[in-house]
């Protein structure tokens, strides 16, 4: 087998790939909400993050894993989801705390916390 027809990188891809295009809905969702709803960032944000959740879960459940939706599943997804908010505030806090600007935080969290969810996603939620 060569690494191209590895499963495990397969999904990485699929997972990564997922990660981008729910980003991009976070971000215009949290967009449109401003605009059209309530000009209210905390909100607006919180809004986006149900709406980008749910849509991860969908997307990576079945396509980026290729498994079923299920109730244990969703339970576990969740607690990922919630565990890789709380690791991002932390690593924001260190970086902040180290002396270093908002960006290398930015830059922290946006390297650890998918690498952090994929291993969790792979190795616990769906299996």
């Amino acid at each position: 087998m060569t690494w191209t027809q590895s499963p495990l990188l397969r999904r990485a891809l699929r997972f990564a790939l997922t990660g981008l295009v729910v980003t991009g809905v976070h971000v215009v969702a949290a967009v449109l909400f401003m605009h059209l709803i309530l000009a209210n960032p905390p909100l607006a944000n919180g809004f986006a993050f149900v709406v980008a959740t749910v849509l991860s879960y969908l997307i990576n459940t079945l396509w980026s894993f290729s498994a079923r939706l299920h109730g244990r599943t969703l339970g576990r997804f969740l607690v990922v989801s919630i565990g890789g908010f709380w690791l991002a505030m932390l690593v924001a806090w260190i970086a902040q705390n180290a002396g270093l600007g908002y960006l290398a935080g930015i830059a922290a969290v946006a390297l650890i916390i998918p690498v952090f969810t994929f291993i969790l996603h792979n190795f616990w939620t769906y299996r």
